[in-house]
């Protein structure tokens, strides 16, 4: 199944008879166990959202829209009551995370396409929610395509790739983002290579990167955070590829908590640093990494694991879930409308007005001066 799925209910969906329901594969139990969460209402996915059952930017953002959909198909049939009922999930939704601007970004898109159909029959409008939801979600896995075919071309036969998180197909609704061109590319025969940083304190490496490559036949080892200066020195990674939360208009990226250190390390051993999500993960209007809200999550996620205490009781813990790397040592961002290189200012504007592959943004595709060729 996909990440994020829509069942209508009813006769013609046996397994959600009771309704319309969104299900979304359970990622705090993989890899040991595969479960679905079935969510009924738009409670459910905001608990979903909240609790890291279904996480990623791109992922959360679409599961939102379908807890919009929920929410709407569950509201007043009169418009007063039920534009002001679509208020609240609307406020419910957005309040489970901060950083992701994929969020905010999709809850949006529902607004507005609830906003355009004022004054239509409520029916038609609930109907026209559940529609765009799903066509959210369907150009999710269009836009991950072209980020694939994007940033493919920018892996070579043999490459090392380090990546960090989990920007595979979990955290989209499928393929992925920074993974993407890594499935690509191994589907055209490249032979690569990928080292998978763990990701503390929540593992999303270990548990999902990992369980990704494996079920994808993609070779690739995990190592611990703090062992990735060690495989550069030694020439093991040739290319560095990680996801974003959310991109200010600057080009400062907002990505797991980590990301900042492995761009410095990139930078001082000569490796390329590429950051790869959709164009709805550009926030024009946050000028720079600065503004970017970042969630501080539970000192509990830090000192237990699934219950497990690994550290003194007592013991004083911090757990910023992001951090946010200077625009400086970002190479390129791989977006569905193409290569973007720096100045970003100016790259990541046109990208998002253009929208996705326009043709006119094959300029961006090399910087002045040509595009560096790089080896540990």
């Amino acid at each position: 199944m996909r990440t994020i799925e829509w069942h209508a209910g009813g006769a013609s969906d046996a397994l959600a008879a009771g309704g319309p329901e969104v299900w979304l594969i359970d990622q705090t139990r993989l890899p040991l166990e595969q479960a679905v969460v079935r969510c009924r209402t738009y409670q459910d996915v905001a608990q979903a959202i909240r609790t890291m059952q279904v996480r990623g930017a791109p992922a959360i953002g679409i599961a939102a829209a379908m807890g919009v959909a929920l929410g709407a198909l569950a509201a007043p049939d009169e418009p007063a009551g039920f534009f002001g009922a679509l208020e609240q999930v609307y406020t419910a939704l957005a309040a489970t995370r901060p950083t992701a601007v994929n969020l905010f970004w999709a809850i949006d898109q529902m607004r507005r396409r609830a906003q355009a159909l004022a004054g239509r029959p409520v029916a038609e409008i609930k109907a026209a929610l559940v529609a765009e939801a799903q066509r959210l979600a369907d150009d999710d896995v269009a836009r991950c395509r072209r980020i694939g075919e994007a940033g493919e071309a920018l892996l070579d036969d043999g490459d090392g790739v380090l990546t960090h998180c989990n920007a595979g197909a979990l955290a989209c609704v499928e393929l992925g983002t920074a993974l993407a061109p890594i499935y690509l590319a191994h589907a055209a025969g490249k032979r690569l290579h990928v080292l998978v940083n763990e990701t503390r304190p929540f593992l999303q490496g270990a548990r999902l990167t990992t369980w990704e490559l494996m079920q994808a036949g993609i070779d690739c080892t995990l190592i611990t955070d703090s062992m990735a200066a060690h495989f550069m020195a030694r020439g093991c990674v040739q290319k560095v590829l990680v996801g974003a939360d959310r991109i200010a208009a600057n080009g400062d990226v907002a990505n797991k908590i980590g990301t900042y250190g492995l761009a410095i390390l990139a930078h001082a051993h000569g490796i390329p640093f590429y950051v790869a999500a959709p164009t709805s993960t550009i926030d024009l209007a946050t000028p720079s990494g600065e503004g970017i809200p970042i969630e501080e999550r539970a000192e509990s996620e830090v000192t237990h694991f699934r219950g497990v205490p690994i550290a003194p009781p007592g013991v004083r813990a911090a757990h910023p879930a992001f951090d946010v790397t200077p625009h400086r040592y970002v190479t390129a961002i791989v977006t569905d409308a193409g290569v973007l290189y720096p100045p970003y200012g100016e790259s990541l504007a046109r990208a998002v007005e253009a929208g996705p592959a326009q043709p006119h943004l094959e300029s961006m595709a090399v910087p002045s001066g040509g595009r560096q060729t790089w080896r540990a």
